[in-house]
This record gives C-alpha cells, sequence and structure tokens, in this order.
C-alpha cells in the first residue's frame, strides 16, 4: 500500500474516546485465558467469545477451539477429566445450558452481565404469562440466545423484529399482556423509532426498567455523532461479523461521515484519502487497543500530525470473572 504523505498541516486526526474494549468484553476473554491458565489447552468455547478476528486468532494459538454445536466437544479431554466449555460474551439458550449440563462439561459463563439483564427479563415476563417482543438482528447469537430464554410451554410467545415495517405486520395473541426487550448492541437512533412503532401499535406495551442497550454501545456511538460532525473520513476498527462496529460505521455514514470498517491498518485503502483532510478514528467494542494504536500509526504517517483525542464520556465499569478463575 502506498499512500503519499499529505503536506504537513493540511490534515488532521481526531481519535474517538470512549472506543474498544467494555467491560464484557474485557470479561470474556479473561475468563478464556484464565482458563487456559489453570486447565491447560483444549479449552473449548461454543461460538467466537468475541466477534473479533485478532483476539479469536490470539486465543486460538494458545489452544482455545472454538465450536458452534456442542456436539463437536468431546465429553473429556486426554486426562479423562470433563472436558471445559466456555459460553460466548453474546450469551446462549437455556436448551444449550441444559445440553452441556448433561454432557457433564465443567461450564464457565463468559455471558456480558448486560445480556444475562436481557435474558432475566425474558424469563420473568414469560413466568409472568406475557408475550414478548425482542428487537434485534435476526441470526445473531445474542439474539438466538435471548430467544431461547422464553417458556412457551403454556402457549406464549416470543417475537422478533428488526424494523419498524416488521412492527406494521406483527401479529401477537395478547396485546393486553405484551412486552419488549432489545439486543444490546443496535442503533439507539433505529431502536427508538422501533419502540415508538410498538407502542403505538399495542398501547399497552410495557418495556424494561432500565433500556436493554448496553452502556458501551450508548458511548461510542455518542463519541461516532461528535466524530462525524468534525470529520470527511472515519475508520471503525472492527471485525465483520461485529454488530455494534457495523452500527458505528453506519451511523457515521447516515450522519455525512465516509466510513469504512477494517479489521487492522492492512485494510486501509489509498484512495479512501484522496480530497480529504479531515479523518476520524473510532473501534468497536470487541476490538483492541492494539489495532486501534497501528491504525493511528498509519494515519500518522499519512496526515503528518499528532492526532487528537476527543472528550467523551468516563468509563470504569468492570466486571468479575468466576471465583474458581481468580488468582
Amino acid at each position: 500500500m502506498n499512500i503519499p504523505p499529505l503536506p504537513k498541516s493540511a490534515a488532521f486526526i481526531h481519535l474517538a474516546n470512549p472506543r474498544g474494549f467494555c467491560a464484557g468484553v474485557d470479561r470474556a476473554i479473561d475468563i478464556v485465558s484464565r482458563a487456559l491458565d489453570i486447565f491447560g489447552a483444549p479449552v473449548y468455547v461454543r461460538h467466537e467469545v468475541v466477534h473479533n478476528k485478532f483476539v479469536v486468532d490470539s486465543l486460538r494459538d494458545r489452544g482455545a477451539i472454538f465450536v458452534e454445536e456442542l456436539d463437536e466437544i468431546p465429553d473429556t479431554d486426554s486426562r479423562n477429566r470433563p472436558s471445559i466449555v466456555i459460553f460466548s460474551a453474546h450469551g446462549v439458550s437455556q436448551q444449550i445450558r441444559e445440553k452441556a449440563k448433561l454432557k457433564g462439561f465443567k461450564v464457565f459463563d463468559a455471558t456480558c452481565p448486560l445480556v444475562t439483564k436481557v435474558h432475566l427479563e425474558v424469563t420473568n415476563f414469560s413466568q409472568s404469562g406475557r408475550e414478548c417482543v425482542l428487537i434485534g438482528h435476526a441470526h445473531h447469537p445474542e439474539v438466538e440466545g435471548t430467544m431461547g430464554q422464553y417458556d412457551n410451554s403454556s402457549g406464549g410467545k416470543i417475537y422478533l423484529v428488526e424494523s419498524v415495517d416488521d412492527v406494521q405486520t406483527l401479529q401477537v395473541q395478547n396485546p393486553e399482556r405484551l412486552s419488549y426487550v432489545t439486543q444490546t448492541t443496535l442503533s439507539m437512533d433505529d431502536t427508538s423509532k422501533v419502540i415508538d412503532a410498538l407502542q403505538e401499535k399495542f398501547p399497552l406495551i410495557q418495556g424494561p426498567r432500565k433500556k436493554d442497550i448496553c452502556y458501551a454501545t450508548q458511548n461510542r456511538q455518542d463519541a461516532v455523532k461528535q466524530l462525524a460532525l468534525e470529520c470527511e473520513l472515519l475508520l471503525v476498527v472492527g471485525s465483520l461479523n461485529s454488530s455494534n462496529s457495523n452500527r458505528l460505521k453506519e451511523l457515521a455514514e447516515r450522519l455525512g461521515c465516509e466510513a469504512y470498517l477494517i479489521d487492522s491498518a492492512e485494510d486501509i485503502e489509498p484512495g479512501w484519502f484522496l480530497d480529504k483532510s479531515r479523518f476520524g478514528i473510532t473501534a468497536g467494542a470487541s476490538a483492541p487497543e492494539v489495532l486501534v494504536q497501528e491504525v493511528v500509526a498509519r494515519l500518522k504517517e499519512i496526515c503528518q500530525q499528532e492526532p487528537v483525542e476527543l472528550k467523551g464520556a468516563e468509563e470504569n465499569i468492570v466486571f468479575s470473572t468466576p471465583k474458581e478463575l481468580r488468582a
């Protein structure tokens, strides 16, 4: 890649704050890492522990084995111990939990506590005889896990909607006893429109006491809104299968800022910088800071300028790891 440097003082770089890892991602990666330290390889992880290629490849190199189905995991390891199984940060259904228990695995749960909050809301709605609408993206593992918390044995249902159009065609069995929850990594603006549509169509619908979109998703979207006002081009560090990273890119584009989702500095294309001088960098909640700094270094070469870090929300949330994995 050959990008000629821009004339000095002709360009500037803004760095989003906050960006990158959230508390749930930190915790999930730490659980896999500590399990490898304590029990040794292999450690089996159902689904990618977080949606980032660099993180997954790094853990795979240490002996983590990522699977999509529990049937891919042997009941015991080479020393005849129960296999170590870790649920990803996105969470799993009750059916998956029961199957892991029946197979006798030693399970560590890396589900983000904020996803667990949504799971408990769905369980409570189900147990109280309320139907539930989940706002989320079909086939996303978090959505599959959340849908799988609802017990429909008593005749109730959980419904999935992604858009206002979905709400218009939604038919429920009991609109008088209806609730909603959301995926934690959605666009705040889009979700607000879907909630408004639900409340208009089903006036008695009830939502969670506290919103389900997580603090990190909100803070990173707020930072992008600030960047989009200052920049012509935004680079979002994150993997293609990262929901929250994709939402950052889409938000910037919606605000009129050209944006690209990249796994690393190696993905940067020369043509992106033509006729532009104001650049921004952010990262999704599953992207490590080391990748951000590589992108920063590349843009410093191009712009011949030091980046300016914008002020943003301070994040000091920490989620604890399971007792058995603590030092």
